[in-house]
């Protein structure tokens, strides 16, 4: 049986499962690159080369996402709102989306990464420097007009209701 096939013999329930194995395992891959360059080289390091794959991956996500979703070229704060909840976190942390005239808020309340290093009693990935990167790219790509700003990450919390929050403004 091809992969296609199988994959057709799946119910709904088994694909949505399916979806949550893969995300887990893109995750994981990326969270076991990332340790293996900070235990060799430091967290400089890692943080460099993740910064490097950020700028580039963001933006191959979001295409296929735009172009998956058939969203216009300015798809505006609805379209980002949509193309946010069909990445690969969106299957793994909890989040929440508000907009309000011309922004979007966007909150990760609970993040699978800072989880599971907060478990292994590691410090927490300093994740803001690289989230500007991630969620500038995608949004973007998404409309060019968005711009995005940090409200929240680690290591820069002012809101401890979440694990980090960021604000896109759809520019004139």
């Amino acid at each position: 049986m091809s992969q296609k096939e199988s994959l057709q013999a799946l119910t709904r329930e088994e694909l949505i499962e399916l979806i949550g194995l893969y995300s887990k395992n893109w995750l994981a891959m990326d969270g076991v690159w990332f340790q293996s360059v900070e235990r060799k080289s430091g967290m400089e390091e890692a943080m460099f080369h993740d910064a490097e794959a950020w700028k580039s991956f963001t933006v191959i996500e979001a295409r296929r996402i735009k172009q998956f979703l058939q969203l216009p070229e300015k798809a505006g704060l609805e379209g980002l709102a949509r193309a946010l909840s069909f990445r690969f976190y969106a299957n793994l942390n909890r989040d929440e989306i508000h907009i309000q005239g011309n922004t979007l808020l966007y909150r990760t309340l609970d993040c699978r990464v800072q989880a599971a290093r907060s478990r292994k009693q590691m410090e927490l990935h300093p994740c803001k420097s690289v989230g500007i990167i991630e969620y500038s790219g995608f949004a973007r790509t998404i409309d060019e007009r968005i711009t995005c700003e940090c409200v929240s990450c680690y290591p820069d919390v002012t809101d401890s209701t979440c694990s980090c929050a960021w604000l896109f403004t759809l520019q004139p």
